[in-house]
């Protein structure tokens, strides 16, 4: 990721030197980066994986393809590139002939590029279509839950994926304004949310859309569905000695690798806690403030 506000196509990966300890790449190896974005820990793994170590990288986002194959051009056959969401690693593994691999990295975080140029209402800072789909072959956008969902079933979404405390007060505002007019743009959206909490609720050190905002687009994208699919299945597809790194960003997803990771009897935790970010990292990428990375090995 980049430093908040930087809008420039350079790109940031949180935790590079932790990835590489725990991830070990070597030479001859054969790794999944099951979360391409800009292509920042996919480099990383390349490089370190010289001369001969090969990278199989799935990406659903089309846009982020485009970009990584620009910068990650060099490495040739090296890299493979499969337009999937990480959920489905072990089909895409299984047509490529591919069994088991010597590692498997996910970061469940958003890129730069999501964030800051994707035109597609991830964030409130410029105001932008409310789509918010990192595939946009899904048919679900951020807009259409929000003019279909009844008022109990969008403070649900808040609460239980944003968890946010003021989540019926700010549903019940959105159901009261989108009509006449639907609530389509970003800007619109975090509008509501700022009229539907009294002041005295705002937070200081967070836009007081934020939650609600994260929450859209966990739902949209199915993302808990999605890692808990790839929590279950990662075992199999790791041969003896290979390691499964998660990189999570907020409370909700921690718990649930903490989780899986404790009730799959063939994975060994090498993090007892999850590692976190230095305060040096952070001074340079503030975004990475609240990266937490979760190793386990298959035995």
């Amino acid at each position: 990721m980049e430093p908040e506000g930087q809008e420039k196509a350079v790109h940031c990966s949180v935790l590079p030197v932790e990835v590489l300890h725990y991830l070990a790449p070597r030479s001859g190896g054969l790794y999944v980066d099951g979360t391409l974005g800009l292509g920042g820990h996919c480099e990383a793994i390349l490089r370190h994986s010289a001369p001969d170590g090969r990278v199989i990288a799935f990406e659903w986002d089309e846009e982020a393809i485009a970009r990584s194959r620009v910068r990650l051009q060099p490495f040739g056959d090296r890299l493979t590139i499969v337009r999937r969401n990480f959920a489905e690693i072990g089909a895409g593994l299984a047509e490529l002939g591919v069994e088991q691999v010597d590692g498997i990295l996910i970061d469940i975080g958003l890129s730069s590029l999501q964030l800051d140029v994707g035109g597609r209402g991830f964030s409130f800072r410029h105001d932008e279509p409310l789509d918010m789909r990192m595939d946009t072959r899904r048919e679900v956008t951020a807009a259409s839950l929000l003019a279909t969902c009844t008022e109990e079933e969008l403070a649900d979404i808040f609460f239980y994926y944003g968890d946010e405390k003021q989540a019926r007060p700010i549903a019940r505002e959105i159901v009261r304004s989108r009509f006449p007019e639907k609530i389509v743009s970003s800007g619109q959206l975090a509008a509501v949310v700022a009229r539907a909490i009294p002041r005295r609720f705002h937070p200081d050190k967070i836009h007081v859309a934020t939650k609600v905002f994260q929450a859209l687009r966990i739902a949209v994208n199915g993302e808990l569905e999605n890692l808990a699919r790839i929590l279950d299945d990662a075992p199999s597809l790791l041969r003896s000695g290979a390691r499964f790194c998660v990189i999570s960003f907020h409370s909700l997803e921690d718990r649930l690798v903490k989780r899986k990771f404790r009730e799959q009897g063939d994975m060994e935790i090498l993090t007892s806690k999850p590692v976190m970010p230095t305060a040096a990292e952070i001074a340079t990428n503030y975004r990475a403030r609240s990266a937490r990375l979760r190793v386990a090995v298959r035995k």
